[in-house]
C-alpha cells in the first residue's frame, strides 16, 4: 500500500477532515482526500454525490454507481460523499454538472485546478 506524507492540508491550510468512512473513500482508502505522488488521478476534492453527477460521470466513462465488490467498491448513491479526481470535477463544472464540495475535506491541491472562489460557490460547509 502506498504511503502518504503528513500532514495533509485542506483548502484553508488546516489539517484535512475526513470525507467519508461509509463508503470508504480516498486514494489511500482511509476516508480522506489525502494525496501523494502515487495518486496520479489527484483524488483531492470531497464531493456530495448527486443523481445528475452520477449520470454525467457514467457518460464520461466512469460509472460510479455500479457496485464492484471484487474491488471493495459498493457503488455510490446520491448523498454519499466521495473523493473525486480534481480534473473530473473541473469537467463537470464546465458542463454545469458539478456536485457540491466539502471544503474542509478537500485537499489544498484542488486550488491548483480550480480557484477557491469557484469552489466556495459549491461549498456545503461554508458558513
Amino acid at each position: 500500500m502506498p504511503t502518504k506524507k503528513e500532514p495533509q492540508l485542506n483548502v484553508w491550510g488546516d489539517e484535512i477532515s475526513p470525507c467519508s468512512l461509509m463508503p470508504l473513500t480516498g486514494f489511500y482508502r482511509d476516508g480522506s482526500c489525502a494525496t501523494g505522488k502515487e495518486d496520479r488521478g489527484q483524488h483531492v476534492v470531497c464531493i456530495e454525490v448527486t443523481t445528475d453527477f452520477l449520470a454525467f460521470s457514467k457518460a464520461q466513462g466512469n460509472d460510479l454507481s455500479t457496485p464492484h465488490p471484487e474491488f471493495g467498491f459498493p457503488g455510490l448513491t446520491p448523498g454519499d460523499r466521495w473523493c473525486l479526481c480534481g480534473l473530473r470535477w473541473k469537467e463537470a463544472w464546465q458542463a454545469d454538472m458539478a456536485p457540491r464540495v466539502v471544503l474542509g475535506s478537500t485537499h489544498q491541491n484542488m486550488t491548483e485546478i480550480i480557484p477557491i472562489e469557484v469552489l466556495k460557490q459549491f461549498a456545503v460547509d461554508l458558513c
